[in-house]
């Protein structure tokens, strides 16, 4: 019997309750997508090569997974925690029919046992969705053919999540028998909590509140800006100051908005009195005095969803873009016996296997002939411009000799080690040779193009010393810390955001809940079904959008800071980071919100 009432009351609340089967689906999607790494192709090609940040990349995730589910519990307790004050009528409704608390925690139990089961099978589905969508993201850094890899199941992550989600279901459980078993039967009928009492404040507390709050956070953004990201985080003393002024200053802030919002609105009749926007404005004004210091918290974990984001994403882009700098060809071999001899590469490679190829010497630089010191290697100025051609950049038609200092853009893939000087092709001739250089592009594969070059280009070692650098073997060193960057960046973000989005979405739905009885008698004093919606959604997006829009103000300088950082290594792709942090919060914070607005909508508009 307990079964069957327990499994007719989660089909009965899916509606109702659907942001709280989201956030759990979320979370345990979120928790399988990167704890699956082990199986994915570009994982298992960097533990092939050896790459020794493979085994760093899983102990980090380890570390962070343990963080994300704390802090995923903590979401989860709060979630359950508003079910259980939405449903105190229910459950004094049991005890008054002649249930003992036990079998009222029994039910709870069971329901929480089916809510996480249907949560677990769905969150494991789009974890597994995502954990491929991972795997073509790791796997495009290396240019590797999607069809040479299959879609794999993580059951190392698959047990990992079950155990840890496992775990925190049965806290959950624990909690809610502990909260049903200490409850009594009146504060569970009167379970419905009153509306806060609107205290007018004087606007010139408001003005003083507002002006100490644009001052702090005008000084936290000033010591950031001047002494940088590295010194304001690594100092302690500055990185207190400056936490401890932008959290102040984001406080009173919301703080003054009680005062701000109801005097301007009542100074303007016309806006105030139209449609419910006197009912809309104090309902919201109303939680101020009590939510002032959650949107504090909610602005935090936004800042740092979308700035460990885009931050995330900006390194990540510059380091792929040093990377590919790096390695213009897809093959560089140095001949460094080209002075006691030459090797005939097109006759050694299978020709088959290249779309382009070039072979360059580089000559002992005789200051005497070319005229200058400064370069220890010389090059013809035809095969100068013919590797620049390749690049798509435009050749060199200046004055000879010219001395490349500008070493921003590799002429070949890998590293020459030498400094050069372009020479015209009479001054070569003269010169001695000092290096052979090969440059190739494949028109196969890279994979299956180098398992048959790299074999013959070894067997040279015998005669001559040969150092071989492709831009596949250059992305395995580097893809390795870019991933690392990359996952745990985007780990943090999406946690982060998570967090902040189930709890306003919660905390609207608990409003909006106890607000039912007051949309009731909206509509009986003559107020229209859509003007009662209305309403409902302008108090979710005044509760979305206010702490995203100063989230949003502290990202920018925040980003400007990172940026300076991350110019150092490289060019900074902004472009690409927004977008990719854009699309982040309109899949997640943009999911919850509406989500929100169309259960408060229901609500609003429920018959009673």
């Amino acid at each position: 019997m307990f079964c069957k009432l327990a499994a007719r009351n989660v089909r009965r609340s899916f509606r109702d309750y659907g942001v709280y089967l989201l956030t759990l689906t979320f979370g345990v999607g979120l928790f399988y997508t990167f704890n699956s790494l082990d199986g994915q192709s570009a994982m298992v090609f960097l533990g092939q090569n050896g790459n020794p940040i493979v085994a760093s990349i899983f102990v980090m995730m380890d570390v962070f997974s343990v963080f994300v589910s704390v802090v995923l519990a903590c979401l989860i307790l709060y979630a359950n925690n508003f079910l259980l004050r939405r449903r105190k009528r229910e459950l004094g409704t049991y005890l008054l029919l002649g249930l003992s608390q036990g079998q009222v925690s029994l039910i709870l139990f069971l329901e929480t046992g089916i809510v996480g089961i249907i949560s677990l099978v769905l969150g494991l589905l789009v974890g597994f969705a995502a954990s491929q969508g991972l795997s073509a993201l790791t796997l495009s850094m290396f240019s590797i053919h999607m069809a040479e890899f299959e879609l794999a199941f993580s059951m190392r992550a698959l047990g990992k999540t079950i155990l840890y989600f496992g775990i925190i279901f049965l806290i959950v459980m624990l909690f809610s028998g502990v909260q049903v078993s200490k409850a009594k039967l009146i504060d569970l009928m009167q379970g419905e909590r009153k509306n806060e009492e609107l205290r007018q404040r004087p606007l010139r507390v408001a003005v003083i509140q507002l002006v100490l709050g644009v001052v702090c956070l005008a000084a936290a953004y000033a010591i950031l800006l001047t002494f940088g990201m590295a010194i304001a985080i690594a100092v302690l003393p500055v990185c207190v100051v400056m936490l401890s002024l932008g959290t102040i200053g984001s406080l009173l802030i919301f703080k003054s908005l009680s005062g701000f919002v109801m005097k301007f609105a009542q100074g303007n009749p016309r806006f105030y009195f139209t449609n419910l926007n006197l009912f809309t404005l104090r309902q919201w004004l109303s939680r101020v005095h009590t939510t002032y210091l959650s949107q504090t918290v909610i602005c935090i974990l936004l800042l740092l969803s979308i700035g460990i984001t885009a931050s995330c994403i900006g390194l990540n882009s510059t380091i792929e873009g040093n990377t590919d700098e790096q390695a213009p060809f897809d093959i560089t071999v140095q001949n460094q016996s080209g002075d006691v001899e030459l090797v005939d590469f097109r006759n050694l490679i299978p020709q088959d296997l290249l779309e382009w190829q070039y072979d360059a010497l580089f000559y002992y630089n005789d200051p005497e002939i070319t005229g200058v010191h400064e370069a220890s290697a010389a090059v013809r100025v035809t095969d100068y411009n013919a590797l620049l051609q390749r690049q798509g950049l435009a050749p060199y038609t200046g004055e000879l000799p010219y001395l490349q200092e500008d070493y921003s853009e590799a002429l070949v893939t890998g590293s020459l080690g030498l400094t050069w000087v372009v020479v015209s092709d009479e001054t070569a001739q003269r010169l001695d040779i000092r290096r052979q250089i090969w440059c190739a592009d494949y028109a196969v594969e890279p994979s299956e193009a180098e398992t048959q070059i790299l074999p013959l280009v070894q067997e040279l070692q015998n005669d001559v010393v040969v150092r071989a650098e492709s831009r596949l073997n250059l992305y395995a060193d580097l893809m390795g810390s870019k991933i690392l960057v990359l996952f745990l960046g985007l780990y943090l973000g999406f946690t982060f955001l998570l967090s902040a989005a189930a709890v306003l979405a919660l905390q609207q739905l608990s409003q909006a809940a106890d607000n039912t009885g007051r949309y009731h008698i909206l509509r009986r004093l003559g107020a229209e079904e859509k003007m009662v919606a209305r309403s409902a959604t302008q108090q979710v997006a005044l509760a979305f959008l206010i702490p995203l829009g100063l989230a949003l103000v502290h990202s920018i300088v925040g980003m400007k800071a990172a940026n300076d950082i991350i110019a150092e290594v490289g060019k900074v792709d902004t472009v690409h980071s927004t977008v990719v942090t854009t699309l982040m919060l309109l899949l997640v914070y943009g999911g919850y919100f509406l989500a929100t607005s169309l259960t408060c909508r229901r609500m609003a508009c429920k018959q009673r």
